[in-house]
């Protein structure tokens, strides 16, 4: 029935929830899961998306003008934290893999807005997608948006979703 399933990760403990769902369904099908993390320029500051197309660009994050202070006077680009969130992504995704041992696992790394994302990778590569959700509601959820819901509404295989639950305390499935 399920040859490919997508398991979309933040390394939160709401993807973490999901990914027992995702390792019994690759077991019960013998499917490969696809571990992908989405790192979405938008949310790093101002300049990181110019910088992903503009080579040149030098400007530092968190200023309109170009120029950022880190931590402690540190100056980085936007070139620099999308390096900094791809390492933290691609740590993340071989994380998750060694967590489905005995699996077939892809993993992948991809940029932009993490629903459209999720979905265009779905697209012909996932017969299914196994997600978690952060368990949001009210205000929280209609001002920070949802992934998933975004994901659910709009994708065109199934999505199951996997909510957290708090007596887990962080700890892995």
């Amino acid at each position: 029935m399920y040859s490919d399933i997508l398991h979309p990760t933040d390394g939160s403990d709401g993807a973490d929830a999901a990914l027992e769902t995702a390792r019994d369904l690759a077991e019960k099908y013998g499917a490969t899961v696809h571990v992908l993390h989405v790192v979405d320029p938008s949310t790093v500051g101002w300049g990181i998306a110019d910088d992903l197309h503009d080579t040149e660009n030098t400007g530092m994050v968190g200023d309109p003008e170009g120029g950022a202070v880190g931590m402690i006077g540190e100056q980085e680009t936007g070139s620099q934290i999308l390096e900094q969130k791809t390492d933290h992504a691609e740590e993340i995704v071989e994380q998750v893999a060694s967590e489905l041992s005995g699996v077939d696992v892809e993993t992948a790394v991809e940029y932009g807005q993490p629903h459209e994302v999720i979905l265009d990778y779905a697209d012909g590569k996932a017969d299914c997608i196994v997600m978690g959700t952060h368990g949001r509601t009210g205000l929280e959820r209609y001002l920070l948006g949802s992934v998933t819901e975004k994901v659910v509404r709009l994708s065109d295989v199934p999505v199951v979703t996997v909510r957290e639950t708090p007596d887990s305390g962080g700890e892995k499935p």
